[in-house]
C-alpha cells in the first residue's frame, strides 16, 4: 500500500494519523477474536464448546436443593439450611428456639 503523504492536505494527515492510532490500538484485539473465532469453528468441528475445552471445571447442576426447614407459623415459607439463615430462623432462634424445631415434618 502506498500513500502519497507529501501530496495530502493538514486535514486528511491528521484523519490518516488518527486512525492509524485506532488501529494500532485494537490491533491485538481484533487478532485474539480472529483466533478465537477460529478456535470455536474448529471444537465445534469436533463436537465440542470452546469453554468446554479450555475449563478444567466441571459443569455444575444448579438442581433445587430441597427444603429442610419450614416457619413455624407458614408452612409455606421454608430454607434448605444453606446460605444465610432467614430473618424468621435468626427471630426462633434469638427467641431461645432451636434449629432442629424447624425441621421439617
Amino acid at each position: 500500500m502506498s500513500i502519497d503523504l507529501e501530496n495530502m492536505g493538514m486535514e486528511e494527515l491528521k484523519k490518516l494519523r488518527k486512525d492509524i492510532d485506532k488501529a494500532i490500538d485494537t490491533y491485538e484485539q481484533r487478532q485474539k477474536a480472529e483466533a478465537r473465532k477460529e478456535l470455536e469453528e474448529h471444537a465445534k468441528k469436533l463436537g465440542f464448546k470452546l469453554e468446554e475445552l479450555v475449563t478444567d471445571k466441571p459443569k455444575k447442576s444448579k438442581k433445587p436443593v430441597p427444603a429442610k426447614y419450614q416457619h413455624p407459623e407458614n408452612s409455606a415459607i421454608t430454607w434448605s439450611g444453606r446460605g444465610m439463615k432467614p430473618k424468621w430462623v435468626k427471630e426462633h432462634v434469638d427467641k431461645g428456639g432451636q434449629l432442629d424445631d424447624l425441621l421439617l415434618k
